[in-house]
């Protein structure tokens, strides 16, 4: 019998804020819709981090929250070894800017875990709306072919470094720092971003390459799911 397929929702207890966690319920939707057994597994504060999940996903939150999940996330280091092994991992604003190399928080700069070659510091206003992308289709998205689109709402300046790159190129809303016209970060296996929604949802294709990624497949060979609602609300989003 077949192992079922463990997507790692990493300190929900924390990183839960924004809704987030539905990243995690989409992705196990979408897997049992194909008749792939697959379960989530809540990775709390307490708990120490697995390496061997076939898929992290990490949500959004305040300040306090990032310390904690940046000290935590650096004591317990399961995320970095599945990283380095390649196991996708799918980070969603407060746990993008945690992957990153720094930063800020009550106003100080605080490490994070280096997986992505990425700075954030302070904007001087808010970044709150609708914001749409054009895939980059760098690393691990090559696949990837449809607009994106989501909400953002953070206050951080995510500036990449040349290991990095970004998700996609804006054409819509503020993006990872409102001057270099690109949002979210795509860097070995991670694939960070700041869209809210929860991303998964208005964003199908990305939830299959993500999918397709843990199963060692390409999204092309995933059973196609046909679910008109999601359609409609990507039109109504995109418009």
């Amino acid at each position: 019998m077949a192992k079922p397929l463990r997507i790692g929702l990493v300190l929900p207890d924390v990183l839960g804020t924004y809704g987030d966690d539905g990243n995690a319920l989409v992705l196990r939707q979408r897997a049992v819709m194909r008749g792939i057994d697959a379960q989530i597994e809540r990775i709390s504060l307490n708990d120490e981090i697995p390496a061997d999940c076939d898929l992290y996903t990490l949500g959004g939150g305040e300040d306090s929250a990032q310390v904690i999940a940046a000290a935590r996330l650096a004591a317990s280091p399961g995320l970095q070894a599945a990283a380095a092994d390649g196991r996708p991992i799918f980070a969603v604003c407060a746990g993008m800017q945690v992957l990153g190399r720094t930063f800020t928080a009550h106003g100080d700069r605080v490490d994070g875990l280096g997986l992505i070659d990425a700075t954030t510091s302070p904007m001087s206003t808010r970044a709150i709306g609708e914001v749409a992308s054009t895939p980059s289709r760098a690393g691990i998205t090559a696949e990837l072919s449809e607009p994106l689109t989501g909400f953002e709402n953070h206050m951080g300046a995510t500036v990449l470094g040349p290991d990095a790159a970004p998700l996609g190129r804006i054409t819509r809303g503020i993006g990872n720092d409102g001057a270099s016209g690109v949002e979210g970060v795509v860097q070995g296996s991670v694939v960070a971003t700041y869209m809210h929604g929860p991303a998964l949802a208005r964003n199908p294709q990305l939830a299959d390459l993500l999918l397709a990624r843990a199963l060692h497949t390409t999204v092309d060979e995933l059973r196609p799911l046909e679910i008109p609602l999601i359609d409609r609300l990507r039109l109504e989003r995109l418009k």
